[in-house]
């Protein structure tokens, strides 16, 4: 453990990669898949090697890591260990190409899901590979939100950190002349001991959260096997709903093998995704004292019970004349509107939670409520998003809620202009520089928005499918391209595997690569990224 902690963070996760690439190679063999096997087993070896020999180079680099080192450690996390992951991929897939394995593990690795390939066409020990891999950058990302994240005040911490630098709990607050200097990065004196190593941070928040993450993931995989779920398919399902990924081996509702018993599973784990609550370390982000109050718990079941409702009732309103499913008689138009009412309820947590499975109800669902494309609603609660600090991505729950308090003051306040807000810290806290800075933000992703729908626009592609694709990667959420549908485009090739008509794999290469930097702006966050350009964090 001693020599792990003189590495360099990003050789050490490259040297997990490669370890990981063991377990893919083993299934290959075992499914009689040797060539595919001997691939992968061949790139882990050479993997590990290659992360001992620039371990041992680097073991004695010089002590005291700059501020900066947090967040390139991030950003080249999510851009070059890919390229290592993507090797076997590429080997694997003679004519696929080494950029397109590349864009397709960072789809995994930032837990965004989408595929260039068709599922029925790619081998298995792929769909493993690129399941876990999605497992993996879930994992990283509710380790990073602790230990490297949170001493930056980004990525949702912001909201609730205090802007007098200090405890405003049992301390009163410093007049204007004698206000705490506030630390705002890492190469403060304050920060400058042992714990503020990269790599110490993570390993600690690691130790708390992989025993918790893993066993889900293992309790998760039992229960769909039990439900008569196939081994590889239960698997990823357990993989991509706990990283939130939704990537799968088959295509189609998730409920295919287990029916509504699976999804009821499926819908249980994705909980953990709305609030840090579930996970360890998020005591900073903590704004209720039982998990009853929370507030984005609150905020999702009003979104997503909103959702569903608004389909169900629409059948009432715009469709009442039309029978959902050629249902004729009481008991057939009760199991209709159930079933509609579960679809409504699985997808709106699916797309909320940013992981974009379809119930196998959703179908029902769009019958019964008679409208054209309520994927347009979906599109709305993937950009809304899970919790903070979790494996979700989107504009995060606690910023919406955030933005919702201050525009209840406000109108309060325009109905009795002399009253008192009350609430506690926390509320005002959220009501004044939370709901600022998650303003802030929400410009920010919308301008994220719109500069990558006009960079996709260059190549010729239709606004509407530009806009789709552009918020699905900035929300990883990629199964959102497949919930609404776009214009198939036919200027590229993923090789055999390839699935040009599916909205991916027929983008031209300049395309991918924005979608691929809009993926890691997204799961990074803008903030953070902005973060970078400032001259204050890159002063020694």
């Amino acid at each position: 453990m001693a020599i792990l902690l003189r590495l360099p963070l990003m050789v050490i996760l490259a040297g997990i990669g490669g370890a990981a690439m063991i377990l893919p190679g083993l299934y290959a063999h075992a499914t009689d898949q040797h060539r595919i096997g001997a691939i992968f087993l061949g790139c882990a070896g050479l993997t590990v090697l290659l992360s001992a020999v620039l371990g041992l180079a680097t073991a004695e680099r010089p002590a005291g890591p700059q501020a900066r080192s947090v967040l390139l450690t991030m950003l080249g996390t999510m851009a070059l260990l890919p390229a290592a992951l993507a090797v076997p991929f590429a080997l694997a897939l003679p004519d696929t190409g080494f950029f397109n394995a590349w864009w397709e593990m960072i789809s995994c690795l930032t837990t965004t899901g989408a595929s260039l390939y068709a599922a029925d066409l790619l081998p298995a020990p792929l769909h493993l590979w690129r399941a876990l891999v999605g497992w993996m950058g879930g994992l990283f990302m509710l380790v990073a939100a602790v230990a490297l994240l949170a001493p930056l005040r980004v990525g949702g911490f912001e909201i609730l950190s205090s802007p007098y630098g200090r405890s405003e709990r049992f301390e009163r607050l410093p007049r204007s002349a004698e206000s705490a200097p506030v630390v705002t990065h890492l190469s403060a004196p304050a920060f400058q001991t042992e714990l503020v190593d990269p790599v110490h941070r993570v390993i600690r928040a690691a130790r708390a959260v992989f025993p918790l993450y893993a066993g889900l993931t293992l309790a998760m995989w039992m229960l769909l096997l039990m439900l008569g779920e196939n081994g590889l398919v239960a698997l990823t399902r357990a993989l991509g709903t706990l990283s939130t990924s939704g990537i799968s081996p088959v295509a189609g509702a998730a409920g295919q093998g287990s029916g509504i018993a699976g999804e009821a599973v499926i819908f249980l784990f994705l909980i953990p995704a709305l609030s840090r609550r579930f996970w360890p370390g998020g005591g900073e982000l903590s704004v209720s004292d039982s998990w009853q109050g929370d507030p984005e718990l609150q905020m999702a079941a009003g979104v997503v019970l909103l959702v569903s409702a608004m389909l169900f009732v629409r059948h009432f309103v715009g469709a009442i004349d039309v029978a959902p499913a050629g249902a004729k008689g009481v008991f057939e138009t009760l199991d209709s509107a159930a079933s509609a009412a579960w679809g409504g309820i699985f997808n709106g947590l699916s797309y909320l939670t940013t992981t974009g499975w379809n119930s196998v109800e959703w179908q029902g669902a769009r019958s019964w409520s008679g409208l054209s494309s309520p994927g347009l609603m979906l599109a709305g609660l993937a950009m809304m998003g899970g919790g903070v600090a979790t494996t979700a991505g989107g504009v995060k729950l606690l910023r919406v809620y955030a933005l919702a308090r201050h525009s209840e003051r406000e109108l309060e306040r325009i109905v009795h202009p002399s009253s008192v807000g009350g609430g506690g810290l926390m509320a005002r806290r959220l009501r004044r520089e939370g709901a600022y800075l998650a303003f802030i933000f929400f410009m920010l992703f919308a301008s994220s928005i719109a500069v990558t729908v006009m960079l996709i626009s260059l190549q010729q592609i239709e606004f509407d499918s530009a806009t789709i694709l552009s918020i699905s990667a900035l929300t990883n959420t990629g199964p959102l391209a497949g919930a609404i549908p776009l214009s198939p485009t036919f200027q590229g090739s993923a090789g055999m595997a390839g699935a040009p008509w599916e909205g991916w794999a027929g983008l031209p290469a300049m395309t991918k690569a924005v979608l691929a930097g809009a993926m890691i702006v997204g799961r990074l966050e803008t903030l953070a990224i902005l973060a970078l350009f400032s001259p204050e964090y890159w002063r020694r």
